[in-house]
């Protein structure tokens, strides 16, 4: 299974407007080569550079298999056509890339996860994206990844 965005390659940066300098959309993505058994898709995207340890910016989830991309700016559309996290700015949806002034490149991982369920069994109300991560796992089938990187 493979993830790319249009908008910048693996291991590139990432451009302003899909950051907090920006405006804060998310990214465009792309995937292919999913298992025929996937029912849905986790899409996630953190930061392990964040000072204080992993920063969740998304959890995107309950995507269903039939999808093969995400617009740009299709976290703030409304419904979106799948579920949303809590991310760790405590906001529901994608938070872009926000790293501390003078800390240096972040890596941001963008990872998709095919899942054999069609929905996660969540509980009620409204889950971080450490809970869809931690459930995804349990379901998932097979992972790929992208790695933007971005520095203020």
């Amino acid at each position: 299974m493979q993830l790319r965005s249009s908008d910048f390659a693996d291991g590139a940066m990432i451009p302003r407007r899909f950051t907090c300098d920006g405006e804060n959309l998310s990214p465009p993505l792309q995937w292919s080569g999913a298992p025929t058994a996937a029912k849905s898709f986790v899409l996630l995207c953190e930061d392990p550079d964040a000072p204080a340890g992993t920063f969740r910016h998304w959890a995107a989830y309950d995507i269903p298999a039939r999808r093969t991309e995400m617009a740009a700016a299709a976290a703030g559309i409304a419904p979106p056509g799948f579920e949303q996290a809590i991310n760790d700015f405590r906001e529901r949806g994608y938070g872009g890339p926000c790293p501390p002034r003078g800390h240096g490149i972040h890596h941001y991982h963008f990872r998709l996860l095919a899942l054999a369920v069609e929905r996660l069994p969540l509980r009620q109300g409204e889950p971080s994206c450490r809970d869809v991560e931690r459930e995804a796992h349990k379901h998932v089938i097979a992972e790929a990844g992208l790695v933007g990187l971005y520095q203020r």
